[in-house]
């Protein structure tokens, strides 16, 4: 009979690879923790972390075709784990700022001028004016590309 997904079992280390643990469970079944769910750290070598011959608990993380997968970190209780990282606030909007640089970079290297009001203006001027600003910039960029390759033309 498979162990349930998602159930904790107590079992024993019998195999270690590069890869992760194979750990025997109850009933003569045995399961593979894989390196990447034996701790909540960074895991270079298994036989850091586990031994064999050592009594472990591992949740089941799925049971087919005769294959168990297991986890340790996953085992343990809620206060032993890490807080897991802030999520993105609603809408999809981007986190806040910190770590971003103050001023996006700019390509070109003439000075930028401030875009008029838009009030005013219909969407097909907006689109004018920013088809017109973003070729000059990609002309910009393209020239000083071609100038690290060595486009330019060959002396003799």
């Amino acid at each position: 009979m498979e162990p349930q997904v998602g159930s904790i079992l107590e079992g024993r280390v019998t195999g270690i690879t590069k890869f992760g643990a194979f750990v025997a469970l109850e009933g003569g079944r045995s399961g593979l923790v894989h390196i990447s769910e034996i701790a909540n750290t960074f895991v270079n070598d298994v036989h850091d972390f586990l031994q064999e011959g050592q009594t472990v608990k591992v949740l089941v993380l799925s049971a087919e075709n005769g294959k168990i997968n297991l986890s340790i970190k996953k085992a343990l209780p809620r206060e032993e784990r890490p807080a897991p990282r802030p999520a993105r606030p609603a809408g999809g909007a981007p986190r806040p700022a910190q770590s971003r640089p103050a001023q996006p970079r700019s390509f070109a290297r003439a000075p930028q001028q401030p875009l008029p009001p838009s009030g005013d203006q219909s969407f097909e001027d907006k689109l004018k004016q920013f088809l017109s600003s973003s070729e000059g910039k990609m002309a910009d960029l393209n020239r000083s590309i071609d100038g690290k390759r060595g486009g330019g033309r060959r002396r003799r």
